[in-house]
């Protein structure tokens, strides 16, 4: 997916997905105006047909695997 590199404002725990009701990880910035959120299963499943639509999608999914490997970490101390 196309990264947003300047977000207008990062997603938070309360930005929920709109197809589950996950925590969202993705914005998509329609080129018809509005947004869609989606999280990282969503936003895969979804893709080829999102970018079609989309002027902007901001891909916080690296906050996924940075929180996994300070898991990680933590259980080695």
């Amino acid at each position: 997916m196309t990264t947003v590199l300047t977000p207008a404002s990062p997603l938070t725990a309360a930005d929920r997905c709109d197809r589950c009701g996950a925590q969202a990880y993705l914005r998509v910035v329609l080129i018809s105006g509005g947004e869609l959120l989606f999280c990282a299963h969503h936003g895969r499943k979804f893709e080829p047909e999102l970018k079609k639509i989309a002027a902007e999608i901001q891909d916080e999914t690296d906050r996924l695997t940075a929180v996994q490997a300070q898991a990680a970490e933590e259980e080695q101390r």
